[in-house]
């Protein structure tokens, strides 16, 4: 996991607010590398503030063809 200074880190729960997922959502998002995981200086735990506000971007522009796309992608990814 890369370390990345405190204003390109966002922590999982502040990333599940921002996306309005669950903090379960976010682990699933990192497991299928949508969220890039990433520590602070400080060595916590973390993702990419980048890899937050790209999700942001796809979810308020993706079709619904498009999503239902990604869902069964990341399915399979998952067997």
């Amino acid at each position: 996991m890369d370390t990345v200074e405190d204003d390109a880190w966002m922590s999982q729960p502040e990333a599940a607010r921002r996306l309005g997922v669950t903090l379960i959502q976010v682990g699933t998002l990192i497991a299928n590398r949508r969220l890039i995981p990433a520590e602070n200086p400080a060595g916590q735990a973390g993702v990419t503030i980048a890899s937050v506000q790209a999700e942001e971007t796809w979810r308020a522009n993706a079709t619904k063809s498009a999503k239902f796309a990604r869902l069964l992608k990341d399915t399979i990814n998952w067997f």
